[in-house]
Parts: C-alpha cells; sequence; structure tokens
C-alpha cells in the first residue's frame, strides 16, 4: 500500500505542474490518452487505488484540487488494467465545475450522488 500511495503522490505532483501552467489541455490529453492496460485488474483494484489516492491527498503540501486529484485517479486506475473515466461536469445556479472518475458508470472517488448534482460536460 506503501508504494500505492507514493505513485499516487507523484501523479499529484505530475499534474500539479499543468495546473500550474493553467495547461489544461495537456493535462486532458494525457488523462484521455493514457493507456488501458490489457491485463485484468486485481479484485479490490478500485477501492485500493482510490484509497491511495485520498491518502495522498491527506499528505499533500497543498489542497489537491479535484481536476487534480481525478487526473491522478484515473491514470492510476486506467494502468492497472481498470477502464476508467475523468468527468467534467458543471451546475448551473451557482455556476460550479467538478471533476470525478466513474468506473463502469458508478462515481468511485466522490459521492454516489454527484451525477445528480453536476451535468455532464465531457469524459475522457
Amino acid at each position: 500500500m506503501k508504494f500505492l500511495v507514493l505513485k499516487a503522490y507523484l501523479e499529484l505532483i505530475h499534474f500539479d505542474v499543468y495546473l500550474a501552467r493553467r495547461n489544461f489541455r495537456a493535462l486532458y490529453d494525457e488523462v484521455r490518452n493514457c493507456p488501458i492496460r490489457c491485463k485484468t485488474p486485481l479484485s479490490g483494484a478500485v477501492e485500493r487505488i482510490c484509497a491511495a489516492v485520498d491518502m495522498a491527498c491527506i499528505w499533500y503540501w497543498k489542497e489537491a484540487l479535484c481536476l487534480q486529484r481525478s487526473a491522478a485517479t484515473a491514470c492510476l486506475l486506467k494502468r492497472n488494467g481498470v477502464p476508467a473515466q475523468m468527468v467534467i461536469g458543471a451546475q448551473q445556479m451557482p455556476f460550479k465545475a467538478h471533476a470525478w472518475v466513474e468506473v463502469d458508470g458508478r462515481v468511485v472517488n466522490d459521492k454516489p450522488y454527484t451525477l445528480e448534482i453536476y451535468a455532464v460536460l465531457d469524459r475522457c
């Protein structure tokens, strides 16, 4: 588990660089093009990876934004054979944007009712 938390922490740093440079397009393209490994995911992989990212966020030196956290989660899941999608959504009033990760149409790194709050703008 420690190794997985370290990998999650490094992913947070990696995607933080894109956000610091305000390069949303590069972040988006990297998540979209991250390959899903052909291997069969291990049982409980989704839960372990989401828990590792949550733990890495606790130790991160600043607040990890939902986009950064979701990009890191989606890529880690894909690299472990899980067909994950980062989803970007928004609500109108008050305007608020949000990002989360889904696997087989199920929200895995946020509240299950997230889809009821936000309209989906894109999936990658």
